[in-house]
């Protein structure tokens, strides 16, 4: 039982080291992206209208949920919390399974 613990905290540990990982390449993209897209918005424009804020802004919400999950800022986005809530629907349904057996 020992190693099957220490074998879900290794694939756990592997899990959150990609979802890390994951993160840093769209935040690096993001910045190769959104870097392009101020250098045309300035070419075309000359910051007349800073259109490429948009996307800007749009694709940043994305990347602060993608930190959120990946640094797990949030307790609901999360494996473990996973885990919690498939535990405890199961023990409730089972506790039902035992209840009605004796009604």
């Amino acid at each position: 039982m020992d190693l099957d613990n220490k074998e879900n905290k290794y694939l756990r540990a592997k899990e959150q080291v990609a979802c890390i990982k994951k993160f840093y390449t769209s935040l690096l993209f993001y910045l190769v992206f959104i870097g392009f897209l101020a250098w045309l918005n300035y070419y075309s424009n000359e910051w007349r209208y800073m259109w490429f804020l948009w996307a800007a802004f749009g694709w940043g919400i994305g990347l602060v949920f993608q930190a959120a999950k990946a640094f797990k800022w949030a307790p609901f986005m999360h494996k473990d919390w996973e885990d919690r809530k498939i535990r405890e629907f199961m023990e409730k349904e089972e506790e039902m399974d035992n209840n009605s057996r004796w009604t």
